[in-house]
């Protein structure tokens, strides 16, 4: 059987693009029998992000049959021990580079660390659907840290929109496809 190509959906900060990818998963587990898998980078360290937490679990839930994994450092690890799903959700990116970044690698290594990803959600039979925020569209940040963030998570957005089979940019809840 044909390796599926993953998802990739953009957005900004309250976009719609994790409920679009919701629906995304939907569709794409009526094509195939396996779990669903919904892959959280969160870490969750503080009320308000507890707060974010559960409302995507309310949103999971209304989706009905998600086993969530919460895992902040080992995206491709854990799609690669899911072979069986028919459906991984990964959400989002722009967390998941920070936790990278907050542990100490370098640009290259999160760029290794992409790489990977991109390897293992093309390798599987399931369908990848990666979410991440697109935070290139602002002002030039007036620091360091935040100009490098801004500019690792540009360039994997890149290298993951190159290796996706279709990418969506997500605007007040309307997807619009340019992949």
């Amino acid at each position: 059987m044909a390796k599926k190509k993953h998802i990739f959906i953009l957005g900004g900060a309250r976009s719609g693009k994790s409920a679009y990818a919701l629906k995304c998963a939907s569709d794409a587990k009526r094509a195939g029998e396996g779990e669903k898998i919904y892959l959280a980078t969160a870490r969750v360290d503080d009320e308000e992000m507890i707060d974010r937490v559960v409302k995507h679990q309310d949103e999971r839930a209304a989706a009905g049959g998600w086993r969530t994994v919460e895992e902040p450092l080992t995206v491709a690890g854990v799609i690669k021990e899911n072979t069986g799903a028919s459906v991984i959700l990964v959400d989002c990116i722009t967390l998941w580079i920070t936790n990278l970044l907050a542990k100490g690698l370098t640009d290259e290594s999160v760029f290794t660390e992409v790489e990977a990803l991109i390897s293992e959600a093309s390798g599987v039979e399931a369908s990848v659907i990666i979410v991440s925020n697109e935070v290139g569209l602002g002002i030039v940040p007036a620091n360091a840290l935040a100009r490098r963030f801004r500019d690792v998570a540009g360039r994997a957005h890149q290298m993951l929109a190159a290796s996706a089979g279709s990418v969506y940019f997500v605007t007040a809840g309307i997807p619009n496809k340019i992949k």
